[in-house]
């Protein structure tokens, strides 16, 4: 009888323990589920509005800069509208004194003095010019030859002799490709603005033969890429023909490429080729693992957003490993702040770099029971060394924002008017979009350049 009570009162404690382990774990998964319920809920708010993917977060900062612009040479020189005053003079007008007293209604107005005031504004009615051709033939090959004047952007005659000039056929550049205008706002602005009145497919043919013509730049602008000793990638969903496609960026410091095709790497391969030798500062994509021979930099503002989305939902000793590369990542920036402002050699940051990656090796090396953890690791501690190459190599960035920010636009665009209609526009969008970029990049009027490039085929202006 004792044995058995014994028995008994052991089987009781088991059970006593094991309800108590279950407690813990019920509580557990419940905290895990009210904040998963949360973060759905939030996902879902944040989906209905246009802005979501661009937004900030909510509520104000807890402590908000100063508005308005600040003091100092670092925040850029400040500008005034009224100084200094128009170098020209095209139109002068007089504003006299009233008959009458504004205040009292007095007759007995006596003039003091004059101030000058300027005024600029912007031209709205268009230019109509008329090119009287000539036409001859050779004596020696007896084919026919015509002139061509440098403001020309076609040699047509007959049905198709009135054309638009250089400057309005690369504002539809401007206006479709940089500010995201569909074809059918652009004509409603030649008309409102202009009084120039032209159809839709005007804007369309007009960028796929400005496409055409500068094709040549574009070609210099991927070899530009391809020489560079370091690349920015990314890649963003497109549409062409109401399928599915990709749109991919390359960006250096100098240039911007955009190509539009699948979901591959035959992409990045046609730009650079498989056995490039740069410098890649890119998301983690699987296909950049191809380029062997290239030195990685993964984008260390990706693992931070996924290791705090995995705090957001973990719960105890979950949540130890996203909290240990966080404070690694914090420990990284800060030796790189203290080597920019010469406190640190950069023998010593580069010791320190290779110091952090074997400390992350270590960080990710157990044994992780919660799954988003153990793909965490996994995915860390497959790429090791190329979380902290910023560190071996300074002058890179640590981020991919440059493509980033290079992608943001042609976003904008897609959800303006959808993508291209057909491959033909979707080649024009990645040509157009690279040569306006770039120019942007390296300081260059975009729209005197292609009005130019219409005319007659021009290099692409080198970096300065």
């Amino acid at each position: 009888m004792d044995a058995r009570l014994r028995e008994l009162g052991v089987e009781n404690a088991n059970l006593r323990a094991e309800i108590s382990r279950l407690h813990a774990t019920v509580d557990s998964l419940r905290a895990t589920v009210d904040k998963l319920k949360a973060a759905l809920e939030a996902a879902q708010r944040a989906g209905k509005r246009q802005a979501a993917p661009f937004r900030k977060e909510d509520g104000p900062a807890v402590a908000p800069k100063k508005p308005g612009r600040q003091k100092g040479r670092r925040h850029g020189r400040h500008e005034h509208r009224a100084v200094p005053a128009p170098a020209e003079i095209d139109e002068r007008y007089e504003a006299p004194l009233p008959d009458r007293c504004p205040q009292c209604g007095g007759r007995h107005l006596e003039e003091t003095h004059t101030a000058p005031q300027y005024q600029t504004e912007i031209p709205r009615q268009p230019i109509h010019r008329e090119f009287t051709i000539h036409f001859g033939q050779c004596s020696d090959c007896g084919r026919r030859v015509q002139g061509r004047h440098p403001l020309q952007t076609s040699d047509a005659v007959g049905a198709a002799a009135s054309q638009l000039g250089p400057e309005a056929q690369a504002a539809f550049v401007l206006l479709n490709k940089g500010l995201g205008l569909s074809h059918g706002k652009c004509r409603r602005l030649f008309r409102d603005l202009f009084g120039i009145a032209i159809a839709r497919a005007t804007s369309v043919r007009s960028l796929l033969r400005t496409e055409k013509q500068v094709e040549p730049a574009y070609q210099d602008l991927r070899l530009a890429v391809r020489n560079s000793d370091q690349v920015v990638p990314d890649e963003t969903g497109w549409r062409v023909a109401g399928r599915s496609a990709w749109l991919h960026v390359f960006v250096t410091r100098t240039a911007t490429c955009y190509d539009i095709g699948d979901r591959s790497g035959d992409v990045a391969a046609r730009l650079l080729g498989w056995d490039w030798s740069g410098t890649l500062i890119h998301d983690g994509w699987s296909v950049y693992d191809g380029f062997q021979r290239a030195a990685h930099q993964q984008c260390v503002g990706h693992l931070q957003r996924r290791c705090r989305e995995l705090l957001e939902t973990a719960v105890g000793a979950a949540a130890r490993l996203p909290q240990q590369i966080l404070a690694l990542i914090d420990e990284a920036f800060a030796l790189r702040r203290q080597w920019r402002g010469h406190r640190l050699s950069g023998d010593d940051l580069g010791e320190a770099g290779l110091g952090l990656i074997c400390r992350l090796e270590d960080v990710t090396s157990g044994r992780f029971t919660h799954r988003p953890n153990r793909r965490l690791a996994k995915h860390v501690r497959g790429h090791a060394m190329h979380w902290f190459w910023f560190l071996i190599d300074p002058t890179i960035d640590a981020t991919n924002w440059r493509a980033e920010q290079a992608i943001r636009p042609a976003v904008v665009n897609r959800k303006v008017w959808g993508g291209n209609r057909t491959w033909r526009g979707a080649r024009a969008q990645a040509v157009l979009t690279s040569l306006l970029v770039t120019l942007e990049q390296r300081g260059y009027d975009a729209l005197e350049w292609f009005s130019a490039a219409r005319c007659a085929s021009i290099p692409l202006p080198l970096p300065p």
